[in-house]
């Protein structure tokens, strides 16, 4: 496998693979993952780092072995072809660079005194690439210590909880529009005529058994008057078809039939029938319901005028 595909391709070819499964399993939205968070770039360059310097050692390694070898094994080692990497000049300099390595000439200066059983040691450096890695852990360690103890960023808890807060805004935003994620709060009046006609559609084909076809009420109140039992206005209505009505004689909840958008549509029709004066009504039940809204706009709009006549 080695000999099959070059050191420098297969680093590469290990590093992207990495890369691509970290892009693939991080959320990390429109930008790159190593962008948004610093952490995967300073993770994948140490990665980068420690396979470069694997791939270093494995050949000094090799090297090292092949010089062992008598003349008879280096001639069959010598028939497997190679693609020339390991003489290169920039495979020399990189591997000067991180390993430093010892020619088995000069093993006989590196021998200590003590041997045991035969087996000897020599007296080796740290190799570069080691003592590199263990200085820029240390940089990292200052990084962050004053990043996230002296000036106070971020760390991981405080971003979740961020950005589940703005998970919550946006939920709430998209629901505005979301037709059927609508609920009570959020749902508003239909005007337009074939909103309208939707809603009579599904009145007709739900409502008139209790209410008649032309809301003039039955079992169900009348729903052209003035007065509500639960209250009047596109939100209660819409909370009435969503959560029924009283208790054992009121109405079910459709919510298990109807759409969120198809209760706002039937609502928005059953308002546009005020006044509406249909043949033989029921007479009326509950109380006048008086928007408070246009209640407050009401009050708003007097006072203005009154602060004018005093000017």
């Amino acid at each position: 496998m080695k000999k099959l595909i070059p050191p420098y391709l297969r680093v590469l070819v290990v590093f992207f693979s990495v890369f691509a499964a970290m892009e693939y399993f991080i959320d990390s939205g429109d930008k790159p993952a190593f962008i948004k968070f610093p952490m995967v770039a300073l993770f994948l360059l140490v990665f980068l780092f420690l396979l470069i310097a694997i791939e270093v050692t494995i050949n000094a390694v090799d090297t090292i072995t092949y010089h062992l070898l008598n003349d008879e094994q280096k001639a069959k080692l010598d028939e497997i072809k190679d693609f020339g990497f390991t003489d290169s000049a920039i495979y020399k300099s990189v591997t000067k660079f991180l390993i430093k390595p010892k020619q088995v000439e000069d093993e006989g200066q590196l021998l200590l005194d003590h041997d045991y059983d035969g087996i000897k040691e020599l007296d080796n450096n740290l190799p570069p690439w080691w003592v590199y890695l263990f200085y820029a852990c240390i940089i990292f360690a200052v990084i962050y210590l004053v990043r996230f103890e002296i000036m106070g960023a971020d760390n991981q808890e405080m971003e979740l909880k961020k950005e589940m807060a703005q998970a919550q805004i946006d939920i709430a935003e998209y629901k505005k529009t979301a037709p059927d994620l609508m609920d009570e709060n959020t749902v508003t009046l239909l005007t337009d005529a074939a909103d309208l006609a939707a809603g009579k559609a599904i009145f007709t084909a739900n409502c008139v058994a209790c209410h008649r076809a032309d809301a003039g009420g039955q079992i169900g109140p009348n729903l052209t008057d003035d007065q509500w039992i639960l209250g009047g206005g596109i939100k209660n209505v819409f909370h009435t078809l969503m959560n029924g009505g009283r208790d054992g004689k009121g109405m079910i909840s459709w919510k298990g039939t109807l759409k969120p958008k198809q209760m706002q549509e039937v609502a928005s029709y059953v308002l546009s029938l005020k006044g509406s004066n249909p043949k033989d009504p029921k007479a009326p039940e509950g109380e006048v319901w008086v928007d408070p809204t246009a209640t407050k706009t009401a009050t708003a709009a007097s006072v203005a005028t009154d602060t004018t006549k005093v000017k």
